[in-house]
């Protein structure tokens, strides 16, 4: 694992004054995943929501916490599941991305 997805998935924290503000990069949106005191946040890329797996994630969650959910999405398995969904993910768009082929204007 690199530096770069750990701080990912990491909070990054600015202080005012008492206050804490949580950053999000463009592109990404916070979620929380587990329960109870095994809940943790992670931050993902949007792209996530477009996948199978993650989707099912999702079904998951809206059976659990109903499709009104108020606040951060959360995910109910357990952090080392979801640590496994996220790997699969990523080595799958690490995948396509390195085996894209350009033929002329369009990818094939």
């Amino acid at each position: 694992m690199g530096s770069g997805e750990k701080s990912l998935r990491s909070s990054h924290l600015h202080h005012h004054g008492k206050k804490q503000v949580r950053d999000v990069p463009k592109g990404y949106l916070a979620i929380k995943v587990g329960q109870g005191e095994e809940q943790q946040r992670f931050v993902v890329p949007v792209i996530y929501f477009n996948h199978p797996l993650f989707m099912q994630l999702l079904k998951e969650a809206e059976e659990e916490y109903g499709f009104d959910q108020k606040g951060t999405i959360t995910i109910p398995c357990h952090v080392e599941e979801f640590r496994y969904v996220q790997g699969m993910i990523d080595r799958e768009r690490s995948l396509h991305h390195h085996h894209q082929h350009v033929v002329g204007c369009f990818r094939v």
